[in-house]
């Protein structure tokens, strides 16, 4: 879900941190995990050689894709417009990598929606930050995914509100 958790005169920070869906893989992740060991556990139990392999197999897999989930789909963004520095870093975070960009605030032009149309036809939107000058000069969305709910909006907004604050 996409937060502003400051909006101050001198700094704005904006995230997003998809907690449903990392809560969902780890539901998934302790099932697909739980029931491998139980089946490997009632192979070991019972001496069956296959159950062991199956339960084993089904675990490590169940697991691993679970995993491979989270590091795709669970990715933490923060965004901190910072006056006082005249800066404007972006947070990247997965379960395994991490990147910070840096880039002068007043490189940044203005922030926009970007559009798209979802499968069944209906609008749906992310917010991207417009760089008019530097070296990153042009659009950078902040997320990957659209969203058909008023967060991309609402991001929107108070960024360009805060900018004309200056």
């Amino acid at each position: 879900m996409m937060t502003v958790p400051r909006n101050t005169h001198e700094q704005l920070i904006i995230a997003d941190t998809p907690w449903l869906i990392g809560i969902a893989l780890v539901f998934f992740i302790v099932a697909f995990g739980g029931a491998g060991a139980f089946a490997a556990l009632a192979g070991i139990r019972d001496g069956d050689i296959v159950l062991i392999l199956f339960g084993a197999v089904f675990a490590v897999l169940g697991g691993g894709l679970g995993v491979g989930g989270l590091n795709v789909f669970v990715r933490r963004v923060q965004v901190i417009f910072d006056r006082t520095d005249n800066t404007l870093t972006i947070r990247r975070r997965t379960l395994f990598d991490y990147s910070e960009v840096h880039h002068p605030l007043t490189d940044l032009s203005h922030a926009k929606l970007e559009k798209t149309t979802g499968k069944k036809g209906g609008a749906m939107y992310r917010p991207v930050l417009v760089f008019d000058k530097g070296m990153s000069a042009g659009d950078h969305p902040i997320v990957q995914a659209f969203t058909n709910t008023g967060g991309p909006k609402r991001l929107v907004d108070a960024v360009n509100r805060w900018m004309t604050l200056a």
